[in-house]
């Protein structure tokens, strides 16, 4: 009995110390949430790889974004998406089709906004440390709704620039989405028309609004 109850106090110590956000992880997303929303802009290029536990499937693909507050641009192999805070611009090379739309903006998700990697983890997550490396750190996020379609969010940060190395969101429908940045940049300065879809540029577009 009393190995049992010992047990069970453990399990509920380590269940109370999990749910507690960590502070060195809290300090250290704060340190790289601060310096990149005080950039006029972040410039990436990345890999993405799509892992499908369920299937056995794996495809990857590389694309650029820039960011600034919560305006975008996303170029990804078979999209292109603009994103001026307000409506969202979804074109399709292919096809030479491009959607409007004004989307939900409680979608935390990298696809749908990619500024939530700066502050996704200030509400509704708990961060744990999870490792010190010699030249970056790992830090998870873990949301605190037991019905989120994800199991966390991982990130891997550069110690002496607190650049962003690499992203991964792990789903509970067996999909891992992961970033693996190649180039990070905070001096671009972009202007207005970076963030909005340019009909003299793609003059043949299919436009289908959706808004």
């Amino acid at each position: 009995m009393k190995r049992l109850l010992s047990i069970i106090t453990l399990i509920a110590a380590s269940i109370s110390l999990f749910a507690q956000n960590d502070p060195d992880a809290v300090r250290i997303l704060d340190n790289f949430s601060s310096k990149a929303t005080k950039a006029p802009s972040v410039s990436m290029k990345f890999t993405l790889e799509t892992i499908d536990q369920v299937e056995g499937t794996s495809n990857i693909i590389t694309g650029s974004a820039i960011l600034s507050k919560d305006r975008y641009r996303l170029e990804l192999p078979e999209n292109i998406i603009w994103y001026n805070g307000e409506t969202s611009w979804s074109y399709l090379p292919d096809v030479k089709e491009v959607t409007i739309t004004k989307p939900e903006k409680n979608d935390d998700s990298f696809m749908a906004r990619p500024s939530s990697i700066f502050s996704v983890y200030k509400k509704n997550y708990k961060a744990r440390l999870l490792e010190e490396r010699t030249g970056s750190y790992l830090i998870d996020l873990y949301p605190d709704d037991i019905n989120s379609d994800h199991v966390r969010i991982r990130l891997e940060i550069d110690k002496s620039g607190l650049d962003l190395l690499s992203l991964e969101y792990k789903y509970k429908n067996g999909i891992t989405i992961m970033l693996n940045v190649t180039t990070y940049d905070l001096t671009v300065q972009p202007v207005d028309s970076e963030f909005v879809f340019s009909q003299a540029k793609y003059k043949e577009a299919e436009i289908i609004d959706m808004r």
